[in-house]
């Protein structure tokens, strides 16, 4: 695990860029650098693969190509030990400008959102290093302070690296490069103990199992933050003195564990074998009924097939969710925590009601953006 998350950091933590037919092409000048040798290089999980070179001219044009991937995946371009990293999540043309040796930081890039993205990340964690760094050697301050200060700074930095990148879109590798930031041999998110950290790995990794299924990055990140969530169980079990951590185990679908209707905690991952359809709903909401009645249609024509649907309610009056659901057919839990609940985080939810399906492996499969005729994909499933 330790090994696939250093691999990953190293794979990003230089990335200075991201990025219709099945190729596609990194192309553009990088001046002050005739008769260097320029590298166009695969930055995967397990290490680095020369794809191609050329040497540069007066004029420093450059032009690679290579087949597209099909998830979201980092190259980059490198001169010496002066290197240009290229998150590539289509067949775009993407076109870099430089000038060496201060490729590295002085560069434009043109013909991709996430290059444009990943770029702003980049330069925020160089301004948080320069700032932490500040700190360091202000001896004005007490240990205590710097360390206090340091803190402060990097909340303020994780909300909104957060809010405006990574839950706006966890599945572009925009998000995928801003976990993986660091400074120095620190992890900004840390997914090995910090709770709020896990729930955001969670998130893109959620999101990575739905868009991009059976992708390198995207089990890495799904290990990952499985990994995260059971050292967490295993912590705040053995502090409490409620659970043998020996017995908590990990499951291959990011679980919902929450009590149901007649106080009975009830796990997601114990459902397999069964199509699953995971929705989270709000009762309080004013189409509820309608939506209700659509999943009780579904639920009788289904449910002799193999269809659950597991629904995840964030209403706030208990007394009322219970009232609500106390005819449902199905597994109804509610998570007290309401529109802050951590479910709603690591799946991403931003709008209710949300879905997604799950099929007999407890494998996410899709969610409600990606699915035409909810009533075809749960036949696909059975």
């Amino acid at each position: 695990m330790r090994h696939h998350i250093i691999l990953a950091v190293a794979a990003t933590a230089m990335a200075l860029a991201s990025c219709s037919e099945d190729k596609f092409r990194i192309e553009g000048t990088i001046t002050e650098a005739e008769d260097s040798v320029l590298y166009f290089e695969h930055v995967g999980i397990d290490g680095l693969e020369r794809l191609d070179s050329a040497r540069l001219g007066a004029d420093g044009g450059f032009s690679f190509s290579a087949e597209r991937p099909a998830a979201p995946e980092f190259y980059r371009l490198r001169i010496a030990g002066q290197a240009i990293n290229i998150a590539i999540d289509s067949t775009e043309t993407v076109t870099i400008r430089a000038a060496y040796p201060s490729m590295a930081t002085g560069y434009e890039v043109e013909g991709s959102g996430e290059c444009a993205k990943i770029k702003q990340l980049a330069q925020m964690q160089i301004d948080l290093q320069r700032r932490a760094m500040a700190l360091d050697r202000n001896t004005a301050l007490t240990a205590e302070e710097a360390r206090d200060s340091l803190q402060r700074m990097l909340a303020a930095h994780k909300q909104r690296v957060t809010r405006d990148f990574i839950f706006k879109d966890p599945k572009a590798a925009s998000s995928y490069f801003a976990l993986f930031q660091a400074i120095g041999d620190y992890l900004i998110f840390n997914p090995q103990g910090n709770d709020s950290d896990i729930q955001v790995f969670a998130a893109v990794a959620t999101a990575w199992d739905t868009f991009y299924p059976g992708s390198l990055r995207g089990e890495n990140l799904h290990n990952i933050a499985i990994e995260g969530m059971r050292n967490e169980r295993i912590i705040k079990a053995d502090a409490a003195g409620q659970l043998d951590p020996s017995k908590v185990v990990t499951a291959g679908l990011i679980d919902i564990q929450l009590p149901d209707n007649k106080g009975r905690t009830r796990s997601l991952t114990e459902l397999k074998g069964k199509v699953v359809l995971l929705d989270f709903h709000l009762f309080a909401m004013e189409n509820s009924p309608q939506r209700i009645l659509s999943l009780r249609e579904l639920y009788n024509k289904y449910h002799a097939q193999g269809l659950e649907i597991y629904q995840v309610s964030v209403d706030a009056d208990e007394h009322f969710w219970k009232q609500q659901t106390a005819h449902l057919p199905w597994i109804s839990v509610r998570d007290a925590a309401g529109t802050g609940s951590r479910q709603l985080a690591i799946y991403n939810v931003t709008q209710l009601p949300e879905f997604f399906l799950i099929d007999r492996e407890n494998n996410l499969v899709s969610r409600s953006v990606q699915i035409a005729d909810l009533d075809e994909a749960i036949q696909a499933l059975l």
